[in-house]
């Protein structure tokens, strides 16, 4: 199963897209469509879930905005991952997100939707590198900082 996925937001380029494509894949597409408007013809939708990682879990393949947290919840999972960053969103940052993911081989980045086909056809037969989280002591921090707070009487 393909999962395209565009978060809490509206992406529908993307999913007219990807519905248009579906009849022609080797495998059924399960959206999630979030506020947008077009409801997918070819696949199952909803527009939201609790979580989605069963759905993430299930799939072979994701197709998805450009969302960070989504991109990292993708990795994580060692899936491979098609990400179209949404030009609605502030300051186009997803796009800057999606450069720096794709040149260091991590995903397949599509910046333009009439080349969707191929970023499909490349994210089934591509090489992806595993995702391992940079190692942070962020919280070893904070508590240090929190323990050294002078004490009130």
């Amino acid at each position: 199963m393909i999962f395209c996925t565009v978060g809490t937001t509206d992406f529908d380029p993307l999913v007219q897209a990807l519905d248009a494509l579906a009849p022609g894949l080797d495998e059924p597409v399960l959206f999630q469509i979030g506020q947008g408007s077009y409801e997918p013809q070819n696949g199952r939708w909803f527009r939201f879930a609790a979580s989605i990682a069963p759905h993430l879990n299930e799939a072979s393949l994701i197709v998805a905005h450009g969302g960070f947290g989504t991109i990292i919840e993708v990795l994580t999972l060692g899936k491979a991952l098609v990400s179209v960053p949404n030009p609605d969103r502030y300051d186009r940052h997803q796009e800057e997100i999606l450069r720096h993911f794709a040149a260091q081989g991590y995903l397949i980045a599509c910046f333009d939707l009439a080349h969707l086909p191929s970023a499909i056809t490349q994210a089934r037969s591509a090489v992806l590198r595993p995702y391992e989280p940079p190692h942070t002591t962020m919280h070893l921090e904070i508590q240090t900082f929190l323990q050294n707070l002078p004490r009130r009487k």
